[in-house]
């Protein structure tokens, strides 16, 4: 195995000290007064001998590694993965990289790389953690290293986080239902203590209820794609009366959609749909699907104006912060005004 380059050998065959190298690969040159020709020389070998600094030292010199840990359920999924690409697209600006991982909703996963982060001293994290994690979280919050939820949050633990309107954002897709002439609205959620879940029910309940309507909610345990098909349909069967489903995550609302399907119904004509969470697939689907769109990329500006400001400066100066966004319904044939209906 061909040896791996390093600063002292750079050094030496410039003739120099280790520390002059040091100072020129680190972009100190000017401060610390090397000429120009120098320089040159220094960039030149780096470059012909192709070195690599590394990582791990360098963070032991200057404290950071310029790395960020981002830790989500499932970075494949069309929310995730879009604010993983604005986030990578922000923290390359300002010099940084991020390591990607998934818990697959697993406590004892999430735990795994979380200590995979400390080890790899990264500078700062972003969540979005399964339930049942508070302490650990807690116990990152206390450490000196920056820690920004999003997606969810935990009411009871001070930290910075970046959500959406949950709530009123299920309220205004109900009321746009109930608007449109539906009487018999379902709500598809998972059974789960996740508070932005919990938020999106509670808009739902709140949105029936002003309007003298019926809840009629299923939770689902959910593990995977196959069983929450096969329970919507068990669902769907019984409640013959629905005129209407909202879909309270878009992963739901494809396996709904399937179940629909299974079920040899169709949307607009037998069921209105409305789903939480907006992606390419459902303004492309035959009808078109009425969703709740997140604002990705100001979620993850957001997300990086509190990562960098907390990086800059020490927490004792800075209250929490805690970014509350709006969301808009993209409104399509889905949700059309209700046919069926008898004036």
């Amino acid at each position: 195995m061909e040896k791996k380059v390093s600063i002292k050998d750079i050094a030496k065959r410039l003739g120099i000290s280790i520390s002059t190298v040091s100072f020129v690969v680190n972009g100190k040159a000017k401060e610390k007064r090397i000429s120009e020709e120098l320089t040159k020389k220094v960039l030149q070998l780096v470059e012909e001998l192709d070195y690599k600094p590394d990582a791990l030292a360098k963070s032991f010199r200057t404290g950071k590694t310029n790395i960020i840990g981002f830790l989500v359920d499932d970075i494949s999924e069309p929310f995730f993965s879009g604010i993983a690409r604005f986030i990578d697209e922000k923290a390359s600006q300002k010099g940084y990289k991020i390591i990607y991982s998934s818990t697959r909703n697993s406590k004892k996963k999430a735990i795994e790389l979380l200590q995979i982060f400390q080890d790899r001293h990264v500078d700062g994290y972003i969540i979005a953690l399964p339930e049942g994690l508070e302490n650990e979280v807690q116990t990152l919050t206390k450490s000196s290293k920056p820690v920004v939820l999003f997606d969810r949050y935990f009411p009871g633990l001070k930290t910075d986080y970046v959500i959406i309107n949950n709530q009123e954002s299920t309220f205004n897709a109900t009321a746009h239902l109930a608007g449109n002439g539906y009487r018999n609205i379902g709500f598809v959620t998972i059974d789960t203590i996740e508070q932005q879940m919990l938020d999106r029910l509670e808009g739902y309940e709140e949105a029936v209820a002003a309007r003298g309507l019926n809840a009629n909610v299923i939770k689902i345990p959910y593990s995977k794609s196959a069983d929450a098909i096969e329970q919507i349909s068990v669902y769907l069967q019984k409640e013959k009366q629905l005129d209407a489903v909202i879909f309270a995550t878009n992963y739901l609302c494809m396996d709904g959609l399937r179940a629909i399907q299974r079920l040899g119904l169709k949307v607009t004509e037998d069921l209105a749909v409305v789903s939480f969470d907006d992606f390419e697939l459902l303004e492309f689907s035959s009808p078109t699907i009425t969703a709740i769109a997140q604002p990705l990329e100001e979620i993850a500006e957001h997300i990086m104006q509190i990562l960098l400001s907390r990086l800059s400066s020490p927490r004792s100066e800075q209250g929490h912060k805690q970014i509350i966004l709006p969301t808009t319904l993209n409104v399509r044939n889905s949700s059309l005004p209700n046919m069926n209906l008898h004036l």
